[in-house]
């Protein structure tokens, strides 16, 4: 790399209180778009309280809309999306942003980011009017993008899963059970034409996603302020599930007060609306709740969405889940739905609900279906929550 371009990186990551030193050594001024870059970055990394965005006349009343509106549209084309993430919230924390996000103009302006959009939705009570449109259509811009990368993985996961239970004699191609075929007529393999020439076909029955054999889904979320990343998964993956005729969902959310919100399911945004972030946390109260949901316990799905940390009786909990999962229902607890790293929770809580049998892991979004064949399936999820928790 030439030692110019070299000098100029250093020049960008030391930051502007390096400018001095680099004269001094004789380095090239920067180019017009590494000086934008120098401004943008100065914005919210120098040293003084209020960064780039203060008053040149010193007057302590922060930042003026236009200035971040201008700083915000620097930001998107200079940087990479993901870097422009990384910069927006710590323009968030660093430089008290948080009342000036919310206004419309400026919004507009942000790029799509869940972390940002939790932080949001724990502020949306202070949102103004003139903000509560375009704080929609960035919720929605997050759904839309959650959307994408799971609805057609987890209605396939789930599809599959469950027409695989019951077989059919009427013939279709899109049920047809290929292992079954090929397995039971393994002895009309012709040498001559190098295949396997079956007699009979088998088919999935699709009378298995009937009323009488529908799967009882039922979500209970943690809403408090450490799970806002997954509150909004959740709440996408809630209406996946609550528009799949095959199952019943239902929703419920938690912190020292219950609330359920299976009637919102058929718009995410409108879901997402329905949690109130933060506040304590009751967790065996909301599983009571829940419970009487349980109609057939052998159809039943039950994922516990939470950090674990127990406001209220962590004993009665523990003996709660344990009854639960002794009556036949497939009891999973998810400590976070976040590919941001390693989550937060109560080891000592986890550690005894995986010691009564019940699977504990953090989840990458991106591994949602898989998990949800799995358990509709029936199959042992140790392998799947090892995975997890390394990360894979």
């Amino acid at each position: 790399m030439d030692k110019t371009v070299q000098m100029q990186r250093w020049r960008l990551i030391l930051g502007q209180e390096s400018g001095d030193r680099f004269l001094e050594m004789e380095m090239p001024a920067l180019s017009e778009e590494q000086a934008l870059m120098d401004s943008a970055l100065a914005a919210i990394y120098n040293k003084s309280e209020q960064g780039g965005f203060g008053n040149t006349t010193g007057a302590g009343h922060g930042p003026s809309n236009p200035q971040i509106s201008q700083w915000l549209g620097d930001v998107r084309s200079l940087f990479d999306k993901d870097l422009v993430k990384i910069i927006q919230n710590d323009a968030m924390t660093r430089c008290g942003l948080k009342q000036l996000i919310l206004e419309p103009e400026i919004l507009e302006n942000v790029e799509p980011d869940i972390s940002l959009a939790s932080a949001i939705l724990t502020l949306k009570d202070m949102i103004p009017k003139r903000s509560k449109d375009s704080v929609r259509a960035f919720i929605g811009k997050i759904v839309e993008e959650i959307n994408k990368l799971l609805e057609q993985d987890i209605k396939r996961a789930v599809t599959a899963a469950i027409n695989k239970r019951e077989h059919s004699p009427i013939p279709s191609a899109s049920v047809l059970d290929y292992k079954m075929t090929i397995r039971r007529n393994l002895k009309h393999y012709s040498p001559e034409l190098k295949t396997i020439v079956p007699e009979h076909f088998y088919f999935f029955d699709r009378a298995a996603s009937s009323a009488a054999n529908k799967w009882t889904v039922i979500l209970d979320i943690d809403r408090s302020g450490s799970m806002g990343e997954s509150v909004i998964y959740s709440s996408v993956i809630s209406c996946i599930l609550a528009g799949m005729a095959s199952l019943k969902t239902r929703v419920v959310t938690f912190d020292t007060n219950i609330a359920d919100l299976t009637e919102q399911c058929s718009d995410p945004v409108d879901l997402l609306y329905g949690f109130q972030l933060g506040g304590g946390t009751d967790i065996d109260k909301s599983v009571a709740y829940c419970m009487q949901f349980i109609e057939n316990p052998k159809k039943t799905l039950f994922f516990l969405i939470s950090d674990l940390y127990e406001g209220g009786n962590r004993a009665a909990l523990i003996r709660r889940m344990e009854e639960m999962k002794s009556s036949g229902v497939t009891v999973v607890s998810l400590l976070a739905i976040s590919d941001s790293g390693k989550p937060y929770f109560d080891e000592s809580t986890a550690n005894k609900l995986a010691k009564i049998g019940i699977p504990c892991f953090a989840c990458n979004p991106r591994r949602l279906p898989e998990l949800l064949g799995l358990v509709l399936k029936g199959r042992d999820l140790s392998d799947f929550s090892k995975d997890a928790a390394k990360g894979v």
